[in-house]
């Protein structure tokens, strides 16, 4: 099992926000990424940062998008769409959307509409 299967969102969430916010996007864009990935509303989300929700735990409690695989590239060196264990893609796909936000491409392409 993967390090950051355990680890809390929590912990991981705060660089996300300075990664989207020092390439000039909001929160509120991370945020809205968030909510299209895993269907949870900022209510949600902040539950899940406030309980230390692991990132296990936060996707199995998500209702992942259909158009996730959909979501192609490549993080740290991984095409997302050949990871193989269903969690770490997950995780992969989140990253590869706080990425593409971070680099200034359209929330309609990073949402995949």
């Amino acid at each position: 099992m993967s390090r950051i299967f355990t680890m809390s969102v929590a912990s991981v969430y705060p660089h996300y926000v300075t990664k989207v916010e020092r390439k000039g996007r909001t929160t509120a864009e991370l945020n809205e990424v968030i909510e299209w990935l895993t269907g949870f509303d900022e209510s949600a989300l902040q539950q899940h940062l406030d309980a230390g929700t692991t990132f296990e735990e936060f996707f199995a409690a998500a209702d992942v998008n259909p158009n996730a695989s959909l979501i192609t590239g490549v993080v740290c060196h991984v095409r997302v769409e050949d990871v193989e264990d269903p969690l770490m893609q997950k995780i992969r796909y989140l990253d590869k959307l706080v990425d593409e936000l971070a680099k200034g491409k359209a929330m309609e392409k990073v949402l995949r509409r």
